[in-house]
């Protein structure tokens, strides 16, 4: 399968975007598959909503709700430049998103590939998963701000 970049750049680009607000930087974009047109894109938004939940992922997956006014996006891929937590994974699954791409490998938090592994349970509606999309430069940016944040003991 050859696989164009094209959304995961636009998650990255997201994804710088949220660390210039000093959000953890993980961007998401949400694609129709039908007609190959971007729905929604988004950074992290927990710290300027002061709401954990505020995911890059939910954020897209709230706004293609809102976009098709309708309760699944069964007909949609959704780029992460992280591998997605529990919270993430179950709602990407509950609203029936057709395909997961993502970046880097989450060993702490994720919940795919790591972790929980939460589409290994049948209960889940389980999409098409494809892990290692631009991994390098994913895993570059998300590590490079928590060892500037670790350097300035920020955390």
């Amino acid at each position: 399968m050859k696989l164009d970049n094209k959304w995961m750049k636009i998650a990255l680009e997201e994804a710088n975007l949220g660390k210039e607000m000093s959000e953890v930087p993980v961007g998401a974009v949400l694609v129709d598959l039908k007609t190959n047109k971007l729905i929604s894109k988004s950074s992290n938004k927990v710290e300027c909503k002061s709401n954990p939940l505020a995911h890059a992922e939910l954020e897209v997956i709230l706004d293609g709700l809102n976009y098709y006014k309708k309760k699944y996006l069964k007909n949609t891929a959704i780029y992460i430049t992280l591998e997605p937590c529990l919270i993430c994974a179950a709602a990407i699954s509950r609203v029936k998103i057709a395909k997961i791409y993502f970046g880097a490998y989450d060993n702490k938090d994720g919940s795919i590939e790591n972790g929980i592994r939460l589409f290994n349970n049948k209960l889940y509606f389980k999409p098409e998963i494809y892990g290692g999309i631009m991994e390098n430069e994913c895993s570059i940016l998300i590590k490079n701000f928590f060892r500037k944040i670790r350097k300035n003991k920020l955390i």
